[in-house]
């Protein structure tokens, strides 16, 4: 039994169950979750005989380390793990430090956006992904299985522990590894709860980000539970024509669908939404491109995060240029719509969601 796929509810009903004394729950869990131990030999307030018993009964990794590869910058660790059915997943860290440290990132840009020393993951909450967009490396893989709770929770304290090592802490869980998160609502909704649980891990609910291709359904309920998670949307073109293209999803849930859902998640949340848009050349990163994506935006509580396209052996598709993504950026702000222009992390290293998975099973 994975002990991360236990809630503390779950958890003191089982210890109950072995005679245990109600208490040895919340030990249990603040030895997880706050002192991030990974071992039962490391739980030395408990008895030696429930130690054993957790060593018989429970699973402290649902995975092992298949490979893990480092940035030349130094900034970006990708692990890829392997899950006892054989499965392969990633979790990323990327690491932003002091503007002297990283010359791509000015200071006033470091300040506005909160990057100095923040250390963020990008989890998987599937294994493979059934969105099918082609510029995707998970997506040209296939689905193979949803996670489960503690899969999900498993990679951010496998880091967690890490850089705890370090004397350094996790500052941000974005869910935009392998997968769509909303694909695997009940298990991610879970796995964020866990995290945030105030007598365990104590991760804020407004330092999760989950990115969703726009499942319409899950956006409204998403928007219904009053959750202060951030919501960020890959949208990627603004018509139909050229989202089907690359999104099959759009077929399903079209642009006007999709930008009404979110006006709804704004009006419930008064939280603004975020609009993903992998930069392609020639493809989606036009003057007008962007007139047409303002026009669809505008008036609504929300952000644009551009990125260069990371490029995949599956898709012939280039990332813009530095010129051609300056101009995109001009284009919004002068429609009034904010726009930040990210940078690519661990281009050396396939740190686009799936590459490093794909480029062993495809």
């Amino acid at each position: 039994m994975l002990i991360y796929d236990l809630d503390l509810p779950a958890l003191a009903e089982l210890l109950k169950s072995w005679d245990e004394p109600a208490y040895r729950a919340k030990q249990i869990w603040q030895g997880l979750y706050q002192h991030l131990y990974n071992s039962p030999d490391q739980f030395t307030n408990l008895s030696k005989p429930l130690r054993e018993r957790m060593t018989a009964e429970f699973n402290f990794s649902p995975f092992k380390i298949k490979t893990y590869l480092d940035s030349s910058d130094g900034f970006t660790r990708k692990t890829l793990f392997e899950l006892p059915d054989g499965n392969l997943i990633e979790a990323v860290l990327m690491r932003y430090g002091d503007p002297a440290d990283d010359p791509q990132m000015s200071t006033s840009e470091t300040n506005r956006r909160g990057a100095k020393n923040r250390r963020t993951l990008c989890i998987s909450t599937q294994a493979g992904c059934a969105m099918g967009c082609v510029f995707c490396a998970t997506g040209q893989m296939g689905f193979k299985r949803n996670l489960s709770s503690g899969e999900i929770v498993a990679q951010v304290m496998y880091y967690a522990q890490m850089l705890k090592a370090a004397d350094e802490v996790v500052s941000n869980v974005v869910f935009m590894g392998m997968g769509e998160p909303f694909h695997n609502y009940e298990n991610v909704m879970a796995a964020i709860d866990r995290l945030n649980d105030p007598d365990g891990f104590k991760f804020g609910a407004r330092r999760f980000t989950i990115s969703t291709v726009g499942l319409v359904p899950q956006i409204r309920r998403f928007a219904d539970e009053g959750r202060q998670v951030n919501l960020a949307i890959s949208l990627h073109a603004a018509t139909d024509v050229e989202r089907l293209a690359i999104m099959p999803v759009n077929k399903k849930y079209n642009i006007e669908e999709v930008i009404e859902a979110c006006k709804y998640y704004v009006e419930k949340t008064h939280r603004r939404v975020t609009f993903e848009w992998a930069l392609i050349n020639g493809v989606n990163d036009s003057p007008e491109v962007a007139r047409q994506l303002a026009a669809r935006l505008k008036g609504m509580l929300c952000h644009v995060n551009a990125i260069p396209l990371n490029p995949t052996n599956g898709y012939s598709g280039a990332a813009t240029d530095r010129q051609r993504a300056a101009i995109f950026k001009e284009m919004l702000e002068q429609a009034g719509v904010g726009c930040t222009i990210r940078m690519r992390r661990g281009v050396d290293i396939q740190a686009g969601c799936g590459q490093l998975a794909g480029s062993l099973l495809l």
